[in-house]
């Protein structure tokens, strides 16, 4: 495991962003069904354990002392591939000098079958060198794979051992949260909002404090969506560890982890935007509105949303002209990864829809 060479599929890099927020869904509903105290998650353990359970991080989250089993393996790891790669750079050097020294003897060779004066004599030489060269780069190649496959050895003791924790990670999750249970120190105590501070927004939107039974309908679709895309920061995170790990621990940096990422937070900014005019999170910059009565300011928003729903339906029709030409002519990224294009554009006419549908419950 000297070095790896992952390329996200393209199929993968869609369904994850589909089925990721859907499995932190489902496996966060089980727990509130469960009952599973606040300060435990066994999804949060699993992402402990995908992420960063080489180094033993599940077990650390659950303060558990096994964590430190993992580290002195990661370090070996680490320790191996540094060896690994000296061993290639010694290759690389040796490659060079093989390649002359057979150019050399090449040389040699066909002056002496033409008969040039003392060319003979360069021959056996020559030889020798390829020979010495050859045992060099030998030597350097049984030392790069020895050092490989103890790294890999070192790599399948810490994928062995994750797979035992995966299996038994619900039930450590229980018994951790028993003892936090058992201790008063360690008890989860819930943070209490003060009075006047909002959670989310300015406060100032006075529809917060009315909902009609339409109004909650599309209510519904904004925070579905809103929630669904949040998650896309969580996988971030991932997608930015793996970066990371690859690209400093095993000297194998990707070109498509950073546009995939940019691309995502395009599309997230697209149909967040719903959710942000629901709960009031849209930056204002207001001088009169907030003096203005609850009336006022609903008088104002009427006015105003004339603006907002031309906007909106300028950008949902020209963002389904964007698709339409994507899809057409068979667009894909300007880079080596080629990712298509159409449904990242899509994200312009459904976070339109989402807004527009939003405007009409404001």
């Amino acid at each position: 495991m000297p070095s790896i060479n992952f390329v996200l599929p393209h199929w993968l890099y869609w369904s994850g962003l589909i089925a990721f927020p859907l499995l932190a869904w489902f496996g966060y509903a089980a727990e509130r069904r469960a009952g599973t105290p606040a300060k435990l998650s066994l999804v949060v353990g699993y992402m402990f354990l995908v992420t960063a359970g080489f180094v033993g991080l599940h077990r650390f989250y659950l303060r558990s002392r096994w964590g430190w089993v993992f580290i002195p393996l990661f370090c070996a790891v680490i320790f191996c591939n540094v060896e690994v790669k000296a061993a290639r750079e010694a290759m690389s050097s040796v490659r060079l000098a093989l390649r002359t020294a057979n150019f050399e003897l090449d040389r040699a060779q066909t002056a002496a079958r033409r008969g040039t004066p003392g060319a003979a004599e360069r021959v056996e030489p020559a030889r020798r060198n390829v020979a010495a060269s050859q045992a060099r780069m030998d030597s350097a190649t049984a030392t790069r794979d020895r050092w490989a496959n103890i790294a890999a050895g070192f790599g399948l003791a810490i994928g062995g051992l994750l797979l035992v924790d995966a299996v038994l990670l619900p039930r450590l999750i229980r018994a951790a949260a028993e003892r936090e249970a058992r201790d008063p120190l360690r008890r989860f105590t819930p943070v209490e909002i003060p009075p006047g501070l909002h959670e989310q927004g300015t406060g100032e939107d006075p529809t917060l404090k009315i909902r009609t039974p339409a109004a909650r309908a599309l209510d519904w679709i904004t925070e579905r969506s809103g929630e669904f895309v949040a998650w896309w920061t969580v996988l971030s995170v991932f997608v930015y560890y793996y970066e990371v790990i690859v690209r400093f621990v095993f000297n194998s940096p990707t070109n498509w982890v950073h546009e995939s990422m940019f691309l995502m937070f395009g599309m997230q900014y697209l149909i967040a935007g719903a959710y942000a005019l629901k709960v009031d999170a849209h930056v204002r910059v207001d001088v009169f509105y907030v003096k203005f009565s609850d009336r006022g300011k609903a008088a104002a928003d009427v006015l105003t949303s004339v603006f907002f729903f031309i906007f909106t339906g300028t950008m949902l029709a020209t963002g389904w002209i964007f698709v339409s030409d994507a899809t057409r002519l068979g667009e894909v990224s300007f880079t080596e990864w080629g990712i298509q294009v159409w449904p990242i554009k899509a994200a312009i006419p459904i976070g339109a829809l989402v807004l527009m549908l939003q405007g009409l419950s404001k």
